[in-house]
């Protein structure tokens, strides 16, 4: 129990202290960049249009944030709640739509399969460990501003942030299987940022990108009888996604 408690530190702690690292050091790169040209062929054939559409394919790995309630305090049944990292991937389409040189706005609607665990410890005599599966399949409405620096031999750094409603089409599905486990609500709001790199080819913007998603509204659906909801004050979501756009 003890080892699973620096582990979640480091999530909690030093992943958002690494990423605001790499934001200052992407902010430092993209306002040098502004004073530097190149060869930037590829670019200008972009440059003119106004929108464009694209396609994006990713990989998440998603987990929950349990908070627990006061009656974690005088169980003696649970011992411990934790979330472990499940994997996913994302099927998205892309509108992009300019405004200005430097801003763009960017609608990403798709799919997000992902797979979430919360791990419980139960007895404190014997430690046994029991975990629940949560396979889930959204329907995605992501919303984003992006800031895009100057262009370098066809490449260009970018930072972007928004907002994000899901919905997960596979929850009924669960709840009819088995009416002991903890439910989880279908719709979830987070907010999102990240940062990636444009590449301009001929025909095409490749653009790897990183992002992390945090909820911002509890998804635990209480259920008074039942002990493994009883131990939770709410339940929030953490994404982190590399994806790869093509867009032209």
């Amino acid at each position: 129990m003890a080892s699973t408690y620096p582990r979640r530190r480091f999530y909690l702690y030093g992943l958002p202290t690494a990423l605001t690292l790499c934001l200052s050091i992407l902010c430092c790169t993209c306002a040098h960049a502004q004073f530097i040209g190149g060869n930037n062929r590829n670019f200008y054939d972009f440059q003119a249009k106004p929108y464009y559409f694209g396609i994006t394919l990713g990989f998440n790995s998603s987990r929950y944030t349990p908070f627990r309630s006061r009656e974690f305090l005088y169980t003696d049944s649970i011992v411990g709640v934790e979330s472990l990292n499940g994997p996913g991937f994302n099927l998205n389409l892309i509108g992009n739509l300019k405004l200005g040189k430097y801003f763009d706005f960017r609608f990403t609607p798709g799919f997000n399969f992902a797979e979430r665990n919360l791990n419980y410890t139960q007895s404190s005599v014997r430690r046994v460990e029991s975990q629940e599966k949560v396979e889930a399949v959204f329907i995605e409405l992501p919303f984003y501003f992006r800031y895009k620096s100057a262009p370098y031999r066809d490449k260009r750094l970018f930072l972007i942030a928004g907002m994000k409603y899901s919905f997960d089409v596979a929850s009924e599905s669960r709840t009819r299987q088995a009416e002991e486990l903890v439910r989880i609500s279908p719709h979830d709001f987070a907010i999102e940022y990240g940062a990636g790199i444009q590449i301009f080819f001929p025909f095409f913007i490749l653009s790897p990108e990183f992002k992390i998603s945090h909820g911002i509204g509890n998804t635990l659906l209480f259920n008074p009888t039942l002990p493994e909801s009883r131990v939770l004050e709410k339940v929030t979501s953490r994404t982190f996604t590399i994806s790869f756009h093509i867009e032209g």
